[in-house]
This record gives structure tokens, sequence and C-alpha cells, in this order.
């Protein structure tokens, strides 16, 4: 009989290729009948084309007790292929593990070095709780076996078998020790024990810091790169336990740093520096900025090598660590770290976006946000709809691309910016938000540029997913991908409410976003841009500040029959009122026949546009709408029966007009309140969140739902809402009209971009007017050459008249130059001569801070599940932190374990552990339940004494003729801070006696003393003073 061998396995698979599922199938019978067989070696053949097909994803699961067979045999070549099949297909729920118990044991001791490897390499991959506790007497004296292989593959084995028994450990430890001191060790031994150490380090790095001379010498002596890197990882976690170790590794490190041509360890070094806390702390300044500055040009020299887009990331990782202590170093290498955010990596963009965020200051944030500005302006988007790019350049934006290539040769000439998708373009505007917006506008010079700025946010943000859209993306993603036109029109809310003299300027950027809005959208299209809500906030809120009332007003009736959204059509809504009041309740304006015709129209327009949203079925539309349109048609009303002025009578304008209707809108004005001012809020006395408002609400619901309406067939709701009107295109001018103009952009500098660059053209063409009015009076700015008035002198006349337009030199006639009558002249003219009106300084700009409530007095509560749940939360994250494991096991007992503890010290009990754990919640919260009463309790009993909530004694006066009052004060309680255990007040009673001060003190021994601070309260006498009173 002739059986197949693996290599004919893999040539009869490369020869029936499109056929392979029907050979596998064949094969893997032929497996099972040769693995039954009782020829060692054609089970052990069989068994290695079963452990070839098993990584094809075939189960080999049933052949367990075959592969236990070859592993029994005792020859080496198939021994190995036994404890092959054991590493691929054994788990540690694997059955027959148990019968292999006997046969690990038998192998660890046997004379052979081959054979000695093979279950301690096997040992990792099949080891549990049970087995580790039966091998581990016979694994560690191969701790002292004279082969270094043997002895390194021992030791990494002894860390996964205390992953899951911590107590190897404790028993494998002090060897581990001797090996690494023992300095005639060899290399790979040594380098296996820093590698445990370096593992176990994190978890208990107070355990091995008496090692550090010994580790500090490897680093220094040790020319193994991959060894370097263990050491400085764990020296990154023992410097925090040790500040003098900084001062000690700044010598060794500097050198690694400033020698090494391996990438990976001049990171780790970096890495090292970063994590151990040398850079931030407080002793030897000068170094500290040394070191900081090595490490920031080195990491430059990274982010600057072409081609290696690992070595940026890495090198963004450590620049976002280091901003933390050196944000000025970092700003230096802002050219750089901006190359990086148009990087073609998305990740390399993200963690540059972070850095760049991380290092804005006052100096440097108009360069950083006009980059993201120019990034977000000139790249391609990704149209949902067919996956095309299309692009929001103009074609005249290329000449700075032009320079750039010019200036960079290694950048390609046919190098195109890829297109952005949504996420990352939202990313970045919120990005641009915070930076403008950090610290209440603290890096923020000139308000009307971040005004403009988010003026054309609006125009290139990206559009909000339709509600299809939003159902194909997870859970975790919706909420995260909103309309970010809102959050833009918030922030230009913001601006407008806590800079007061700039609301001009936001006003008009309202209005240029609801124009720019109104115009984009097709008509008959509906509008659900979030951004309408806080603009037309805006117009109503400083209504008075408009420049043209009128035609504001028409505007947002044109906006609300096209709004769809409930929450803007409400600002609409109550800005359209705001702005009728500023226009019709002018009491100056003259009650005539014009006038009155012009209201009653208006009226009439506003109540034409309201009248369709009161039946809209948000409610606070619906409930606007109505409001609204009944009290505008009770306005008109009282308007048309109102006689208009003549020439000989004068009537007033009616006063719903000038009165009524103004006094809904007037009041104090509105701050922006800090987003904490809520729990300050005292809570109002009666109130009961529980308790039903309506106790028959469940009755109202029911019968509502079963009251029947009739169905008109002409019903206009029904008609309004759920029949499509037919589609109207109206093309009011030919689209070649609509083109955009080339424009021929002046080029500029490549590291800061121009506003050409990033903004629209209309607003750079206000801008640039907005500075020619500034500056017209300013005697420094210089004017372009067109608008400049020369003025003609006494020696240009002269040569002008000589020599004619072309100066001739040697016509240039002498004068006569006296100094006397020059002087005399110059003082009789300096009278006459006034001084030139100096520049208007700049405005100071005062913004405003967040309005904030006292903290005293009871707060709001919060709710206690949320609480609870959090902290629960945070420590099953923790917990889960701690588990996290690249080989899936729960380590989180290697922290709790202590490596010098003897035999006495007991074993490890995973039971009684959870035991006690669950013992000690359970006390905590029998503690937090009684400390709570105890409080409850002394606020009643200061309630009844008549004491405030701070303790204080209230003492009445004396009166003449009736018996002395005992004084009577309580004690506060007093919560002991290491056991968390609260004292109940206590009453005092002092006595009448002069040497007697009386404490009572129940439940205490004479000799116990508490914690709480003693108050001493001396009662007043006529004549002498009594004793203290004291107070436990």
């Amino acid at each position: 009989m002739f059986e197949k061998s693996l290599y004919d396995l893999i040539r009869g698979l490369r020869s029936h290729k499109g056929n392979e599922k029907e050979y596998i199938q064949n094969c893997l019978k032929e497996c099972r009948s040769e693995i039954r067989s009782q020829d060692l070696d054609l089970k052990a053949t069989a068994l290695l084309k079963l452990i070839y097909l098993e990584m094809f994803g075939h189960d080999m699961s049933w052949a367990s007790f075959n592969v236990l067979e070859v592993m029994a045999s005792p020859k080496y070549h198939q021994k190995r292929v036994g404890y092959l099949g054991a590493i691929q297909s054994f788990r540690p729920d694997t059955e027959v593990l148990m019968l292999a118990t006997n046969l690990l044991k038998k192998d660890l001791t046997a004379a052979s070095t081959t054979t000695i490897a093979l279950p301690i390499i096997t040992l990792p991959h099949v080891i549990t709780p049970s087995l580790a506790l039966s091998v581990l007497p016979d694994i560690l004296p191969r701790l002292s076996h004279t082969t270094p292989a043997i002895r390194k593959k021992t030791i990494v084995t002894l860390y996964r078998l205390a992953l899951v028994y911590p107590e190897t450990l404790r028993a494998a430890w002090p060897k581990i020790k001797e090996r690494l001191m023992d300095r005639s060790e060899d290399p790979s031994v040594t380098a296996a024990i820093v590698n445990v150490i370096c593992e176990l380090g994190w978890r208990r790095p107070h355990d091995f810091l008496a090692l550090a001379p010994r580790l500090f010498e490897l680093l220094v002596d040790s020319g193994n790169n991959w060894l370097a890197i263990k050491l400085i990882k764990l020296f990154a976690t023992l410097t925090p336990l040790e500040p003098r170790l900084v001062r000690k590794l700044l010598p060794p490190l500097t050198e690694i740093i400033q020698t090494t041509p391996a990438m990976s360890l001049l990171y780790e070094c970096i890495n090292g520096i970063i994590q151990g806390g040398i850079l931030g702390s407080g002793d030897d300044t000068t170094g500290k900025e040394e070191i900081a500055m090595l490490c920031v040009n080195k990491l430059r020299s990274m982010i600057m090598v072409d081609g290696d887009p690992n070595l940026k990331y890495v090198a963004l990782l450590a620049f976002n660590k280091i901003v933390d202590t050196h944000p000025w170093l970092v700003a230096q290498q802002e050219d750089v770290i901006l190359e990086c955010i148009d990087s073609a990596d998305i990740s390399i963009r993200i963690k540059a976006l972070d850095l760049v965020q991380g290092m804005v200051s006052n100096d440097n944030l108009v360069s950083i946000v006009s980059r993201l500005m120019r990034q977000l302006k000139l790249s391609p988007t990704t149209d949902r709809k067919n996956g095309a790019t299309t692009s929001n350049s103009n074609p005249g934006d290329s000449d700075d691309e032009d320079l750039e290539r010019t200036i960079n040769p290694t950048q390609k000439a046919t190098e195109q910016m890829p297109p952005l998708p949504d996420d990352y373009r939202v990313d970045v505007i919120n990005r641009i938000l915070g930076m403008c917006s950090q610290n209440n506008y603290a890096h923020l010079n000139e308000f009307e540029w971040y005004i403009d700025i988010l003026t054309q946010l609006v125009r290139i943000a990206p559009t909000p997913r339709k509600t299809h859209d939003m159902e194909t993306l997870p859970a975790a993603g919706r909420s995260d991908f909103g309309d970010i036109s809102e959050k833009i029109g918030n922030e230009l809310r913001n601006v407008a409410v806590k800079v007061q003299a700039v609301r001009g300027a936001c006003l008009r950027a309202a209005e240029i976003i609801s124009t720019q809005l109104k115009n984009d959208a097709p008509i008959g299209h509906p509008l659900n841009l979030g951004v309408l809500g806080p603009a037309a906030w805006i117009i109503g809120e400083y209504a008075a500040e408009l420049e043209t009332p009128e035609d504001t007003l028409g505007l947002l009736l044109q906006l609300i029959p096209r709004i769809t959204s409930p929450e803007p059509l409400v600002a609409s809504l109550q800005a359209a009122m705001k702005v009728f009041s500023l226009t019709a309740g002018d009491q100056f304006i003259q009650w005539n026949a014009e006038h009155k015709s012009k209201i009653l129209l208006l009226m009439a327009r506003i109540v034409h546009t309201f009248e369709p949203l009161t039946l809209h079925p948000n409610l606070e539309v619906q409930e606007r709408a109505v409001e609204f349109t009944e009290l505008l048609k009770l306005t008109a009303e009282a308007a048309s029966t109102q006689e208009a002025s003549t020439e000989l009578t004068h009537q007033d304008t009616p006063l719903l007009l000038t009165q009524a209707i103004p006094s809904l809108f007037v009041g104090w004005e509105l701050k922006s309140v800090a987003a904490s001012a809520q729990k300050n809020v005292p809570l109002p006395r009666g109130l009961d969140l529980d308790e039903p408002i309506n106790p028959n609400l469940d009755f109202l619901l029911s019968s509502a739902e079963a009251m029947a309406i009739p169905v008109d067939d002409a019903d206009e709701f029904d008609t309004y809402y759920y029949q499509r009107p037919p589609p109207t295109s109206i093309s009011s001018e030919p689209a070649i009209s609509r083109l955009a103009d080339e424009r021929l952009d002046t080029v500029g500098s490549y590291q800061q971009p121009t506003e050409e660059s990033y903004l629209d053209a209309d607003i750079v063409a206000r801008r640039k007017l907005e500075r020619l009015e500034k500056n017209r009076d300013d005697p420094f700015y210089i004017r372009e050459s067109g608008s400049i008035q020369r003025s003609s002198t006494p020696i240009h006349n002269i040569l002008q008249n000589s020599n004619g337009p072309h100066l001739d030199v040697d016509s240039i006639p002498i004068m006569e130059l006296d100094l006397n009558k020059l002087s005399a002249g110059v003082s009789q003219a300096a009278t006459k001569i006034s001084k030139p009106s100096r520049p208007k300084p700049r405005q100071q700009l005062v913004i405003a801070a967040d309005e904030n409530l006292a903290s005293s007095g009871q707060s709001t509560p919060k709710n206690d599940s949320e609480n609870d749940s959090g902290s629960l939360g945070s420590k099953a994250a923790r917990a889960r932190r701690f588990k996290q494991s690249v080989l899936g096991v729960d380590s989180t007992n290697i922290g709790r374990l202590t490596l010098e503890g003897g035999a006495d010290s007991g074993a490890y009990d995973p039971e009684a552990q959870q035991h006690e754990e669950a013992e000690m919640a359970q006390a905590m919260k029998e503690v937090e339940r009684l400390r709570l009463e105890m409080q409850r309790a002394n606020e009643r009993i200061q309630v009844a004494q008549g004491v405030d909530a701070a303790g204080t004694v209230v003492k009445k006066k004396k009166t003449t003729g009736k018996p002395k009052k005992k004084a009577t004060t309580t004690a506060t309680a007093t919560e002991s801070a290491g056991e968390g255990i609260a004292e109940g007040a206590k009453v005092i009673t002092s006595k009448k006696k002069k040497d007697r001060v009386a404490a009572i003190d129940e439940g205490t021994s004479p000799g116990t003393q508490l914690g709480a601070e003693r108050s001493v309260v001396k009662p007043k006498k006529k004549k002498k003073t009594r004793p203290p009173v004291e107070i436990e």
C-alpha cells in the first residue's frame, strides 16, 4: 500500500484547481483511515496532513486521541509531529488533555535536549490552572539546565504559566533573579528575563526597583537593540517611583538618540523619555530643555523622511505627548506638521489634527485655520449617490499648487489631492471651531475674520445625510455624524452674545447665510439645514441693529414655508414677529394712509405665511403659529378701524402695534449660561417629579384615540401632507451665466495661504472694503498706487519746467541755502502747521464670560442610578483594561501577587478572593447607608434646636427677672477619614457651675478621642467669664 505524503497532498491541491473541495474531502477520508493504523509512521504522516488541512479551516478535534498516541512515540521525528498536532488542535477544554499530564512530566525530565524542548514549547498553548500546578515542580529545575536554549524557553513558559496560575512567579522568582544577576549568563537568556520583567513591570513596578542597577548596566553595555528597547520601556515605568533614576538615565539615552541608526530604537528612546516623565521632571531644568529639543529635532527628521508613512505616524504620536509639556518647541515645527495634514494617509491626517489642536496659540491660529480651510475648499468631495468626486476649487486656484510644486521638487506633478470623506470634513470643522473658541476665545485676535470663517464653513460643510442613509449607519455613528451646520450656527450665536462689539457683523453674516441658502436651493425644494435656526435667532434677538428690517422680514417670510425641521422653524417664526414689531411699532412714524395700508398688507402677508403652520405636527410650531396668527388678526382688525391721520386731524397709531406686540419681546438681555450651572439650581419646595401632572391622562389619551373624526373628500390637511405637489422647475437665467468667471490668483506664500485660497470672492471683496474704510485716516497705511495723491513741491516744479518729464541730473540748479533764514522761517511756520491727527486706538473687545450660579444652598440632586452606573462602569472599564492580553488570558491576579513573600503567605485562592470582594462591597454599601441616615438625623436635630446648617449656636438675649436658660449646641456630624464611619450629632448641655464643663458622650469610653475639630463656645456673663463648653 502506497500512502500519500504531505508533498503529494500539496501537489494534488495544485493540480485540482477549481475542484479543491472534492479533493480535500477525499484526502480527509484517507487520513481518517490511515490515522487509525497501528503503524506509527503511517499515523504520523496522516497526522501531518491533517495539520496542514486544519490550517485551511477543517476541524481535526476528532483526532485528539490519535495526536496523544503520536506524542507518546519513542522516535523523535514522530514525537515532534505529535506535539505539533497538540499545539494546533488542543484547547484548554480538550478532554484528552488530562491524559497528557504524565506524558508531559515524563518528557520534561528526559535526558535529550531536543525532547525536553518539545513539552516546554507546547505548554504555553494548552496550559490550564490544574495542569500548571502539576508540571510546575518538573519545569522549575529546567532553569538550571546546562543548555542556554532550554533555560530561555523555560523562562518564557513560566511567564505563560503565571498568567493562569500566579503562584508560579512566587516559586520561580528567586531562580529568575539569580539568572539575571549572573553576568556570565548567555545573552539570549538575559533577554528573555528582561522580556518577562518588562511584561510584569507595568503591573507591579515597585517589585523591580531593586533590579535597577543591573538593568542600567545592561542598558549601557548591551549592544542588542531589542534588549535596549525592552529596558527603556521598563525604565519608563520605574522612573515615576524613583525620580533619581532620571538624572542617571539622561546620559545613556541621549547618547543612544544621537548615535543609533535604528529608527525603532530611536523612537522607543524618545517614547521612554516622555512616558517616564523625564521631560516633565522638576530637577535639572537645563538638561530637561536640552533633551526635549533633541527629541523634537529627531522627530522632525523622522517626519521629513520621504516614502515612509509609518515613521510619520509614530513621530506624530510622540509629538502629541511632548506638546503637553513643551508646546513652544512643538510649535516651532509647524511647517512639517502642517504638511502632514495634506497626507494621503487618513490616519496621519487625524494625528496631525490632534497635534495642531494642542499647539495652537495667538500667533499661529490664523495660519493653522487658513491651512485647514484651504484643504476643505480645494479638495474634492465624494458623491454618495454615484461615487463620483466633485471639486470645490475654481480653475484659477491652481497657482498656489504650481508654486508648491516649484518649491518642493519631490512632489509629483501629477499628484492630486485625494477626495475627503464627509466624516473627515466634519471632524476638521469641529476642530476649527474648537481651536478658535478655546478658553473663551483666548487665542482669537480678530473676530471679524472668525465671522467670515464661519460664513465660509457653512458653504463648504457637507450636507446632512438623509433618513435612509442614517439607517444604514451603525447605532454608534448616527449621533456623531449630525448636521454640522447647526454647530457652526451655534458658534456664530455665541460670538454675537458674548462679544457685543461685533454683533453687527454677526447680524450681517446671519443675513448673508440665510440669503445664500435660499438662493442656492432650487425653487420648491425644502430647506433642512440646522444653521437656519441660530441665524434666525440672531436676526430676531438683535433686530434693532438691522439696516433694512423690511427686507429682512421679507427674507424670513420666504424661508418659513420651505423649512422642514421644527427647531429652525420655531426660531424663524419668533424672529419674524420680532422684526415686525420693530418695523410697525415705531411711535414716531405718522399714522397716515400710506403707513396704514403698508402695515395692513404686511400683517396680511405674515398671516398668510403663518396660517398653514397652525396644523403642523410639531406642537411647538403649531402653538407659536396659532398665537401669532390670532394676535395679528386682532391687530389687523384694530388697525383697520383706526382712522388715518390727515392734515387737519391727528390720529395715534394703535396701541397693539406700539405697545402690546413690542412688550412681548422686551425684557432682560440674554447671556450665555455655563454648562455646569444647572447643578447649582436649588430644588423647589414641594416639587415631586414622580407625581403625574394629570391623573386622568390615560383616560384622556384612550378617549382621544377612540374618537371618530369625519373625513372630508376635500380635506386640506390630507391634501397638504399626503399628496405630493407636481414638480415645478423655473429657470430665470441661462445655465451658462451661472458659471463662475475665472479669476487670476496672485502667487502667495506656500506656507500660509492667502485669503483668496480659502474664502469666496464676495467675502474677500467685503473684507477688502472694510480694511480700506478702517485705514483711510491711518498715515502709516500704504495704499495702492492708484489711490495715492502726490502733492507738488517747489523743487519738483522747477525740475518739471526746466527739464520736462525726463530728469537731467546735470541741469539741476544750485540754490543758496541760508540756515538762519531757514530756521526763522521754520519757527514762524511752526505755529501755523497743525499736528496730524493720530489714528484711533484699536477697540478693545470685551468677551463676556458664561453666567453661573453660586454653589451655596441645596443643589439639584443628580440621578443616583446614573452615578452608580458610572462608577460601576468605570470599574468595569478598568477591569477590562487590565484583563486585555494578547493571549486572551485574565492576568489581573498577577498584580496582587507579592514576589518576595514566603510559603507562609498563603496560596492564591480565586474563590476566597471573590468572596472577600463581595463582602467588602456589601460592607461599603452598609457604611454609606448608615452615614446617610446619621446625616439626615443630624439635620433634623439642627432644625429642632434652632441651629443653622453650619452648626453655629444661636443664643437668645437674657431678660431680667426670668430664670437662666441652658445653652444648647449641636455638634456637626463628623466622618472618619480612614474608615468612613460617621459619628452622630451630640447635644452638649452646659451646667450652671463655673468650674465644670459638661460633655455628654454616649457610646464612647473616656479615653476615646475623636478626629473632629473641637470648637469652643463661651457664653457671656455680666462680670465673669464662664468656662468654655467643649463640643466633641
